[in-house]
């Protein structure tokens, strides 16, 4: 990386790191997560602390009873999530890995969160349709922070899993600004641009999305409304 192209990404992390400080500060639980998953070798890719925040309060906002989390690493964004329930409450959070599982269920018991919270280990296009079949919707937000190429599928089974009023999330939407590449070579970009297609062309959808820059460098996010 350039020295040109150096100093925008310091000023980003700068930035994040201020507005953390002053509205997402950290506490034990959410230290204890991060470092248990660096412990464990998990890759560095969970959501940043104040977009973790952000998830937190779009679940408050939506008076959040159930939630599904498709993507779980080491349960970082699980825990700003759950944190959104009422007592009562109930997130799913279905995770690829087994060993990423097995950290994310310790990091949701340490937070205390472990009775709202639960963590189901397989292919989540395995595990939907089992969510479907045993009736476990319909949910009130569903965040996607999985494998980008089947971005598409997983917000086609947002939909079914969902009512008129809930709301969908799907992180890492622009990619460094791949998401423009109409000929782009890599999958996940290939899926997220399929994703932007049909939640565009879904009338049963009402969606935005909006560019961040900060420690995770140049990405985004989508949030959708169901609406029919």
């Amino acid at each position: 990386m350039t020295q040109n192209a150096q100093e925008p990404q310091a000023r980003w992390s700068a930035v994040d790191a201020y507005l953390t400080d002053l509205l997402a500060p950290a506490d034990d639980a959410l230290t204890a997560a991060l470092a248990a998953s660096d412990e464990a070798g998990l890759p560095q890719i969970a959501v940043a602390p104040n977009q973790g925040k952000l998830l937190h309060l779009l679940a408050r906002v939506q008076g959040a009873r159930t939630i599904l989390e498709i993507g779980t690493l080491g349960g970082y964004s699980s825990i700003w999530l759950a944190r959104a329930l009422p007592a009562d409450g109930r997130l799913i959070s279905l995770e690829y890995d087994p060993a990423h599982a097995e950290v994310a269920r310790l990091n949701l018991a340490r937070a205390g969160l472990d009775a709202v919270a639960e963590v189901r280990t397989g292919a989540a296009l395995d595990t939907l349709p089992k969510l479907e079949a045993e009736g476990a919707g319909p949910f009130d937000l569903v965040f996607v922070d999985a494998d980008k190429k089947n971005n598409p599928r997983y917000v086609e089974w947002a939909l079914r899993l969902t009512r008129p009023g809930s709301v969908i999330v799907v992180d890492n939407v622009v990619r460094g600004g791949t998401v423009l590449d109409e000929e782009a070579a890599d999958e996940a970009t290939r899926g997220t641009r399929a994703m932007f297609d049909l939640v565009a062309r879904d009338p049963r959808l009402d969606a935005t999305a909006f560019q961040t820059v900060g420690v995770k460098g140049h990405d985004g996010m989508l949030v959708a409304r169901v609406v029919s």
